[in-house]
């Protein structure tokens, strides 16, 4: 009988181990992948600033190009 303990151990050792910790990991990582809400939220605030940053850029070159004219070829 310690036989077959043994060769069921060496079976779940070799081949239900390995793919149980596979399997373990794979589903860690594919958690890891997605975003948290608080890391949604982040990256909605960091695209509203982006957005509202570029409209001030065009604003100040409009400025610009009406009260100094050539001030691009300065740059």
């Amino acid at each position: 009988m310690p036989e077959g303990i043994f060769v069921v151990a060496v079976i779940f050792m070799v081949i239900v181990a390995p793919v149980w910790i596979i399997f373990h990991y794979v589903t860690r990582w594919r958690i890891a992948k997605t975003l948290s809400a608080d890391d949604e939220q982040m990256l909605s605030d960091l695209w509203h600033s982006a957005n509202k940053m570029e409209d001030r850029i065009r604003q100040l070159e409009k400025i610009l190009d009406a009260e100094a004219p050539g001030w691009r070829a300065k740059a």
